[in-house]
């Protein structure tokens, strides 16, 4: 993005010398001046291109890994995008407590119809105390494996503390 960023501001220099050279008179740089303009207006579509298309998949990562990202993923993520997904994370959570009477409702959760409500899952990292909503507390050490509700243990398979047993 420097680089090309660098590359307009340089073009936009030339051209606005030339410019001044035209108004003074010389017509045959009304064509380069319009070429240079040409590849300021394809570079800025194609910077505008890039920036659209990380601010996507920065919106899907919200929805993969849940409201906390990995620390090698925001490793790579600028401050400015760190700051458009935690707000793009607190409206989510708005609109989400907004829909759905009192505990509202999670959007993030069954984004793939699910076969059945219970799937066995197992542990991959000491996760510590996970309850489930008839009170059942459940400790979740690495390689224990559990009968859950899928709903409950979406949001941490996503976040690599479980993983789906298939059997």
């Amino acid at each position: 993005m420097r680089q090309a960023l660098e590359e307009m501001r340089a073009l936009y220099e030339r051209n606005q010398a030339d410019v001044s050279e035209a108004k003074s008179g010389r017509t045959d740089l009304i064509f380069l001046i319009r070429f240079r303009h040409c590849c300021l207006l394809r570079n800025q579509r194609c910077l505008l291109a890039y920036l659209y298309d990380r601010l996507l998949r920065i919106r899907a990562l919200r929805w993969e890994y849940g409201s906390v990202l990995p620390n090698t993923i925001q490793f790579h993520m600028s401050a400015e995008e760190v700051e458009w997904f935690n707000r793009y994370k607190k409206s989510l959570a708005t609109y989400m407590r907004s829909v759905g009477g009192e505990e509202g409702l999670d959007l993030t959760q069954d984004i793939k119809p699910p076969k059945s409500l219970y799937i066995e899952v197992r542990c991959l990292k000491d996760h510590g105390e996970f309850e489930i909503d008839d009170g059942t507390t459940i400790l979740l050490k690495k390689n224990s494996q559990h009968f859950l509700p899928r709903w409950k243990c979406e949001q941490l398979i996503r976040q690599g503390v479980l993983e789906h047993v298939l059997s």
